[in-house]
């Protein structure tokens, strides 16, 4: 199998598990689970395909992304209560698939443009896309908005894989080094509270009290 099929698989089967965490975490139903499955493990994909024009977009030409999610789905359905801490698992599930699908969003875009500049673009979206809509239904506190680093990485994934293809490294070591250069960013910022350096330390003013 291609190295950038098994990461494909990858980014949609882990990101889909992140989904019927966040599910669990919320004490859903096993519909509930597979939905927000589904939902997080195809969303990034989907943004990219429409995006780059690539229409109908990957699962409706392959509805086997389906099947891996909804089997996610229920897997997580019938084991998330043996685990210690689900929100644990769920953030490096997360680095993990961000960091395979920031690789993959990358390839997809230079090999539709050959533009380095799309590229980078669609390996962050294809990347981050699936975990924004998972918090935004799960009703959790956004990725963006919080203080580690999260759309840094996936851009240091894309951007690593990118450069290296440029530079004429095969597929398997561009890809190579960028998962890792993705994993390393957003690994470090869970373990060690990597951050960005902030505009504005002082906080927005609620809108009653400038009126």
């Amino acid at each position: 199998m291609p190295i950038l099929e098994i990461l494909d698989y990858a980014g949609v089967a882990v990101f889909a598990a992140t989904g019927a965490l966040s599910a669990s975490r919320k004490q859903l139903d096993i519909i509930g689970y597979i939905f927000l499955a589904s939902v997080t493990g195809i969303g990034g994909g989907t943004l990219r395909d429409v995006i780059l024009g690539a229409t109908p977009v990957f699962w409706v030409t392959n509805p086997i992304y389906l099947v891996v999610c909804g089997c996610i789905g229920l897997l997580v359905f019938f084991s998330a209560h043996m685990m210690e801490s689900r929100y644990k698992f769920l953030v490096w599930l997360d680095a993990i698939g961000l960091s395979a699908y920031s690789v993959m969003g990358a390839a997809k875009g230079l090999a539709a443009t050959g533009s380095p500049i799309v590229a980078l673009v669609t390996g962050m979206l294809t990347a981050t896309f699936g975990g924004i809509l998972r918090d935004l239904l799960a009703g959790e506190p956004s990725v963006l908005l919080r203080p580690d680093i999260y759309v840094t990485a996936a851009l240091a994934g894309s951007g690593v894989f990118t450069i290296a293809t440029w530079f004429g490294a095969s597929l398997l070591i561009a890809s190579s080094l960028g998962v890792i250069a993705a994993f390393v960013v957003r690994g470090g910022a869970l373990k060690y509270g990597w951050t960005l350096p902030i505009g504005d330390p002082r906080p927005g003013r609620h809108p009653d009290d400038i009126m």
